[in-house]
């Protein structure tokens, strides 16, 4: 019995000993890890340690420098020049002198006042801004007491009591300053109170701008001079924007923020996001806002000193140039054509409405515009003004008319619900209930050239009734499939209609689009009575036709470079022309649309003469009904006649188009039909100039 207990025992203890061990078999490999991971910690950190302190030692002083070091920043620098396609300087810049006042800390309001008659003794000043109650002001901190006695013992007491209030005495002791006081103030007084005034208008922390442009070189360098004396008081030059050519292509050229506004509110988020400032001067409208990035100047980099003086750490430089696809002086000959054709029309009957006209010229090839402008009519006294109104290029959309029956054909042939050579004639189209629609005359039976030659609408009717899938007779209910909207509109749109064309400005609007799919919606939709386009769409249009169904993306930027001395050396960046897509239709659909345009401009063509056939021209006119508020109202409520016409050349190889648009040029409220020719005055004209300058 002993023995066994003995077995017992040494088992129990056999088991507690292997326990043991294996706990600790387990601890030390945890333990042998662990080491190992420190280990190999050490040893990334004295790499890395090594790395900082020895091998990239100077790089991390450099950046610990420059972490302890105070930037600051110069003032703007000069701004990009720009130029037109031929090197012809359109916008430069030209230095400002400036004298301004930032308040210093603990200046007193008498120290302002004495230093206010300093600079007046310095500078000409014209004060006859200077208001009654500015100077009235300015009297009552240059004779406190005085002010003080205007206040009756009575009203000191009811201000104790709290039945006055400050603002309530100051008006008192304004009200009470008499014309004889202020009379005391001579010239010198006076522009010393208008300098108190803008030294002090605003919040206190900004810069005060005192004068700026029309300082002498006297004034600006005595001011400069007397600055340790002129406590506050400071000069610099600024930069503004230079036009060589005056308004011509102003508006497009765009607008700079000035150093008084700084970044303007709504475009806060945008600049600041890039690091601006918020006084930067920066590209507020159209190409100075689109290409900012390459027009803005970098700006001297100081580093502050302990001492309070400057280090000059990098030279800021202007920005740089671009180069325009504009050819200014062509653009400066249009607007002049424009102004005058505008003046003229007004003179004719009927032309109450009319108040504008566009005109595009561009390479179908690239997409590069050489010319575009756009102006308006308004009557004022006894005559007329006019304002640009280019931008109306991007955002003024009309009803095309039959300008866009080439790819109205594009449509049918695709389709199948036109064939080439196809016949038909080109009597009216009658739907039950609804009004007769017919071409501008009777022309017969017509094929697909002639259609577009003599300009039919029922010829497009047909095909449109076709592509809907309807069965039309006179006079009796029309059924389509209401698909065929969007299958127009899908074709239209791979010519430019309905979609932003990518013109590379900041607004650009696509028209409307109507809603309504009743089938003689549709009908209107295949003459261009429908759906409306911006003048820069067309243009798109009609070089995509031109350019065999490719649709190139439309640019002004033609090229940047390296700021240099009036030398155009050193490129930067050079647009190059970008394909949007290409139509998709058959070559030989494209072709038989060519064909048509071509024969639109030879005798018995509705556009025979518009463009001199010396020049080969290739085109389309169209006429569409518009429809205005003429009172201003909300409500619409008088029917116009718009004349648009689009075109290229030479048409075996074509190098140039035209869009001309000139809405409103008729109305027939008096029953009178006269039409003026504006436009086709305009697209002779035009292109006439064009070839004068490329021949």
């Amino acid at each position: 019995m002993k023995k066994k207990k003995n077995i017992k025992t040494y088992n129990t203890k056999y088991s507690y000993y292997k326990q043991y061990k294996d706990k600790r078999e387990v601890i030390e490999k945890r333990y042998n890890v662990i080491i190992s991971v420190i280990i190999v910690i050490m040893i990334i950190l004295l790499i890395n340690l090594f790395n900082i302190q020895v091998i990239n030692k100077n790089v991390y002083i450099t950046k610990l420098a420059q972490l302890n070091q105070n930037i600051t920043y110069g003032e703007t620098a000069p701004r990009g020049r720009i130029y037109d396609r031929n090197g012809r300087l359109i916008v430069d810049n030209q230095a400002i002198k400036v004298i301004y006042y930032k308040k210093e800390k603990d200046v007193t309001t008498k120290e302002e006042v004495e230093l206010a008659y300093k600079l007046a003794d310095m500078i000409e000043l014209d004060f006859s801004r200077l208001n009654v109650l500015n100077l009235k002001n300015f009297w009552l901190i240059n004779n406190e007491e005085l002010g003080k006695k205007k206040i009756t013992s009575d009203e000191w007491q009811r201000y104790e009591e709290r039945k006055l209030t400050s603002d309530q005495i100051q008006k008192m002791k304004l009200d009470r300053i008499t014309e004889e006081e202020l009379n005391e103030y001579n010239d010198l007084d006076r522009e010393t109170a208008y300098i108190y005034y803008l030294m002090n208008k605003g919040y206190s922390y900004d810069e005060k701008i005192i004068k700026k442009g029309n300082i002498s070189d006297e004034e600006y360098a005595k001011t400069s001079e007397n600055i340790d004396v002129l406590k506050g008081f400071n000069t610099r030059l600024d930069w503004e924007r230079k036009y060589l050519y005056g308004d011509v292509f102003r508006t497009i050229l765009g607008s700079v923020s000035s150093t008084e506004t700084g970044i303007p509110y709504e475009l806060k988020d945008h600049y600041l996001s890039k690091g601006y400032s918020l006084n930067d001067q920066v590209g507020i409208s159209y190409l100075e806002y689109t290409y900012d990035d390459y027009l803005k100047g970098i700006k001297n980099k100081y580093e502050v000193l302990k001492d309070g003086t400057y280090r000059l750490l990098e030279d800021g430089k202007r920005g740089n140039d671009i180069v325009l696809t504009i050819d200014i002086e062509l653009q400066e000959a249009i607007e002049k054509i424009i102004v005058s054709q505008l003046l003229s029309a007004k003179k004719e009957p009927n032309t109450e409405y009319y108040n504008r006209s566009f005109v595009i010229i561009s390479n179908p090839k690239t997409g590069e515009i050489l010319a575009m402008a756009g102006k308006q009519i308004v009557k004022k006294d006894k005559g007329y003004e006019i304002y640009d109104y280019t931008p109306g290029v991007m955002t003024s959309p009309v009803a095309a008319g039959s300008v866009i029956k080439g790819a109205s054909h594009i449509v049918g042939y695709n389709t199948g619900a036109l064939k080439i050579g196809e016949v038909r004639d080109d009597a009216c189209i009658k739907i039950q209930n609804t009004p007769i629609k017919c071409s501008w005359m009777y022309l017969g039976g017509i094929n697909d050239v002639t259609a577009l030659t003599q300009s039919s609408n029922t010829y497009q009717f047909h095909t449109a009734i076709k592509v809907g899938k309807g069965y039309y007779q006179y006079n009796k209910p029309l059924v389509i499939n209401s698909d065929a909207f969007k299958i127009y509109r899908d074709t239209f749109a791979e010519f430019g209609l309905g979609i932003k064309t990518g013109i590379d400005l900041p607004v650009e609007s696509l028209g409307y689009k109507g809603s309504n799919t009743l089938p003689g919606y549709l009908l209107d939709f295949s003459i261009g009575q429908y759906d409306t386009y911006t003048p820069i769409q067309l243009s798109q249009y009609i070089g995509t036709i031109a350019n065999n169904g490719y649709r190139m993306k439309p640019y002004l930027l033609k090229s940047v470079y390296a700021p240099s001395d009036g030398v155009l050396d050193n490129i930067l960046h050079e647009s190059k022309p970008v394909v949007l897509n290409k139509v998709n239709t058959k070559n030989e659909y494209l072709k038989r649309v060519q064909l048509g345009f071509k024969t639109v401009l030879e005798p018995y063509g509705t556009g025979y003469y518009y463009i001199d056939p010396a020049f080969k021209p290739a085109g389309k006119t169209g006429t569409s009904e518009s429809f205005i508020d003429t009172n201003n109202d909300g409500l619409i409520d008088t029917e116009t006649i718009t004349h648009n016409f689009v075109a290229y050349a030479p048409y075996n190889n074509p190098s140039i188009t035209f869009t001309i648009i000139s809405p409103d040029i008729s109305h027939r409220n008096n029953g009178s039909h006269y039409q003026s020719n504006v436009n086709s005055r305009l697209a002779y004209q035009v292109s006439k100039k064009y070839f004068q300058f490329y021949k």
